[in-house]
């Protein structure tokens, strides 16, 4: 019995040593899989190897799409009126014929949105051959007088740079410190009355808070800070019936609610009071 019991446990202890013989194998192999696993991580990191590989599998990948048909054959622009077309040519810089998947939009979108025209974009690839550009530009409002020169600005009253300012003569000229951010509402209500908005030349902030207009003949119309469209509808209706503004006027004040006070020039004053009945009322 005494020789069984010994037998049992030589067997055991044997069983034992096989076990732990099997996992320190095993994590011996693991653990020099994992050494040399670092040490070529290493190495590629140190190298700067597995930049080189992944460029070129990456150029590889590229140039057999292009192969394979997906090579650019159309740049399609949509909104563009003012953007220079020869800087946006530049930024995409892409030729008919280039891997399509060589351009690469994101990057592209960044660097069109910094075009002083350009608002937003949106910039994709439409396979199989073309690139889709799409242009939010600014729209010009009004010229604004910055330290003796003329600044163009948009709704917003941002600032748009642009080496062609003579295209927009026609626009408006805007005077004060903080005429740009004040201007959009009070162009609007200008605008909705065609026969003053073409005559007005000269927008001027007064005193932050209203504004007062120098038409082509050198009328001074003062509006009052509120209900600016209701001034410029009674100036609007009395120029079509009455045509006050071709008349040898030097200012009306239309900041008063319920009446048009109208300053006539020198040596005209007794024709206007016949006129207007009162001389200062209309």
């Amino acid at each position: 019995m005494a020789v069984k019991g010994t037998r049992r446990k030589n067997i055991v202890k044997r069983r034992k040593r096989s076990i732990w013989h099997a996992r320190i194998k095993r994590f011996g192999v693991i653990g020099c899989t994992l050494i040399f696993t670092l040490w070529i991580g290493a190495w590629l990191y140190f190298s700067h190897s597995y930049i080189k590989a992944g460029d070129w599998l990456e150029q590889k990948t590229i140039s057999m799409t292009a192969d394979m048909g997906f090579s650019v054959q159309d740049i399609l622009v949509e909104g563009r009126v003012n953007t220079d077309i020869e800087i946006l040519k530049a930024i995409i810089n892409i030729q008919k014929g280039d891997p399509l998947f060589s351009f690469n939009p994101v990057k592209a979108k960044m660097l069109v949105e910094r075009i002083s025209w350009v608002r937003r974009a949106h910039i994709e690839r439409r396979w199989p051959d073309t690139i889709y550009i799409a242009l939010d530009e600014r729209k010009p409002l009004a010229f604004w007088q910055k330290n003796n020169s003329l600044v163009l600005i948009d709704k917003q009253g941002e600032e748009i740079s642009t080496d062609h300012i003579e295209r927009f003569k026609g626009l408006i000229v805007l005077i004060g410190e903080n005429a740009p951010e004040n201007a959009s509402d009070f162009l609007m209500d200008l605008s909705a009355e065609p026969l003053l908005y073409d005559r007005t030349k000269v927008g001027r902030w007064i005193e932050d808070r209203r504004w007062n207009l120098t038409l082509d003949n050198k009328i001074i119309v003062k509006l009052p800070e509120e209900d600016v469209g209701f001034a410029l509808r009674r100036l609007a209706t009395i120029q079509k019936e009455e045509g006050v503004l071709d008349k040898d006027i030097k200012a009306i004040d239309l900041r008063e609610p319920d009446r048009i006070v109208v300053r006539t020039r020198p040596g005209a004053i007794q024709e206007y009071k016949a006129y207007f009945k009162t001389g200062s009322r209309i």
